[in-house]
């Protein structure tokens, strides 16, 4: 599942998703819920609990698309031993996976709003704020 290919001289990663416009962040985000649905969830989250939250529509908080969007491609370098050797996967649970999901299921999370019944997306919004990663044209 390895996103990153050659380009024509140069090897061309894939940028972090909040940086992408549609449609190309339609379909870097499928691929992310294909591996958090068919890799992440089976094998890392156990019953979701009040102390460790979880919510069925995940990809609707846009904290949590960052923070997974960033451990799939530390997953995607560090499960190659072509690029990290034999041991990439226990750096990536030690650096990667478990603060993440750290962050992402614990009291003050994006997913503290939202129950087994309830999905919240607002409770945690700010207000607009001008985008830090947009350049204004000249």
């Amino acid at each position: 599942m390895p996103r990153a290919g050659k380009a024509g001289e140069g090897w061309q990663f894939p940028p972090f998703i909040l940086l992408l416009d549609p449609p190309v962040y339609d379909d870097e985000l499928r691929a992310l819920i294909e591996w958090v649905e068919g890799v992440l969830v089976p094998g890392y989250l156990a019953e979701p609990s009040a102390d460790a939250r979880w919510c069925h529509l995940w990809f609707e908080h846009p904290v949590a698309v960052a923070r997974l969007h960033a451990c799939w491609l530390a997953w995607q370098e560090l499960t190659d031993p072509a690029t990290c050797g034999y041991t990439g996967p226990s750096v990536w649970h030690r650096d990667h996976l478990d603060p993440c999901l750290r962050e992402l299921r614990g009291a003050g999370g994006p997913f503290a709003g939202c129950t087994k019944s309830e999905h919240r997306i607002d409770h945690r919004l700010p207000g607009l704020v001008p985008s830090a990663w947009l350049m204004e044209e000249h």
